[in-house]
C-alpha cells in the first residue's frame, strides 16, 4: 500500500493521469505559466510599487517562471537604463531572422550557466559563450596564489574579454573580482548578471558590486540577499536574449 498524503491507494488499483487536465505543448506550458506569474505579481501589488521597464519585466518574469520563487520580484537590482542602453550592449536596434557575425562575448563561472544559454538567441545575435574554470591554466593559478578558481578564472577572462558580457551565478568571489577589475578601470563590462547563492560572501560581495556597477554606470542584473544560483542567471540572460533576438515568444524558438 502507498500513503499519498492525501488517501491510500491499494496495489490493485489502476493510477492513471487525467491528461485532460494537462498542457502538453512546451509553448503553452510557457505561455500558460506566465499568466500564472503576471496574474500572482498583480494580486501581491507588484506593479504599485514602481514603474517597470519591459527588460526588467522579461527579467524578472523570466526568473520567477525559473524558480517559481516569487521573493525575485523583490530582490532582482538593475543598474542599467532600460532599452536605449541594452541596445546598444546587444547590438539589436532591429532583431532580424538571420544570424550574425560574432560581436558579443559572454564569460560564465559554471558550465552549467555555459550549457543553458540560448543557443537559437545567441546564433541570433552573434554570441559566443565560455568558461574558463575548469582549464589547467586556472587551477594552476589559484593553487599557486591561493585563490579561488572562480576569482583566477574571471581574472583570466577579463584579459580576453574587458568589455565582454558576465554571467556569474555561484560563485561571489568571481563577482567580486570582477568588481574590484571594473573599479580599478582595468575593464568595463557590457552587462554583468550577478546571481550568485549561498551564505558566505554572498550579499557582500553583490552589495560591493551594487556599489562599484553604480558608480561606473555598468549595466548589470543583481539578485540581493543570499539567493541566485545558476538556474537564475541563465533565466536572466536567456531573458534578456530572447528579448534582443526577437525570441521572447516561444514557438519562435524551435
Amino acid at each position: 500500500m502507498c500513503v499519498t498524503g492525501i488517501r491510500a491507494f491499494t496495489g490493485s488499483e489502476r493510477i492513471s493521469m487525467d491528461y485532460e487536465r494537462i498542457i502538453s505543448s512546451p509553448a503553452g506550458i510557457e505561455e500558460e505559466s506566465m499568466r500564472i506569474i503576471e496574474g500572482e505579481l498583480r494580486e501581491r501589488g507588484f506593479y504599485e510599487k514602481k514603474s517597470y521597464g519591459q527588460a526588467e519585466l522579461s527579467v524578472i518574469k523570466r526568473v520567477i517562471h525559473a524558480t517559481a520563487d516569487f521573493d525575485f520580484a523583490d530582490s532582482l537590482l538593475f543598474t542599467f537604463e532600460e532599452e536605449p542602453g541594452l541596445e546598444a550592449v546587444f547590438k539589436a536596434d532591429s532583431p532580424g531572422e538571420e544570424p550574425r557575425e560574432k560581436n558579443i562575448d559572454i564569460v560564465t563561472d559554471t558550465n552549467m550557466i555555459l550549457s543553458g544559454l540560448s543557443k537559437p538567441a545567441m546564433k541570433r545575435l552573434g554570441a559566443a559563450a565560455c568558461c574558463l574554470m575548469s582549464d589547467e591554466e586556472t587551477v594552476r593559478q589559484a593553487k599557486q596564489r591561493g585563490i579561488t578558481r572562480a576569482a583566477a578564472s574571471m581574472e583570466r577572462a577579463a584579459a580576453l574579454y574587458p568589455e565582454g558580457i558576465y554571467v556569474i551565478g555561484n560563485a561571489p568571489t568571481a563577482l567580486i573580482r570582477i568588481a574590484e577589475l571594473a573599479a580599478e578601470n582595468r575593464i568595463s563590462p557590457t552587462l554583468v548578471i550577478g546571481v550568485p547563492v549561498g551564505f558566505v560572501n554572498v550579499t557582500e560581495s553583490k552589495e560591493f558590486a551594487l556599489k562599484v556597477f553604480g558608480a561606473k554606470h555598468i549595466p548589470a542584473v543583481l539578485s540581493m540577499g543570499r539567493k541566485g544560483g545558476s538556474t537564475v542567471a541563465v533565466a536572466a540572460m536567456n531573458a534578456l536574449m530572447y528579448m534582443f533576438s526577437g525570441l521572447s515568444e516561444p514557438g519562435k524558438r524551435n
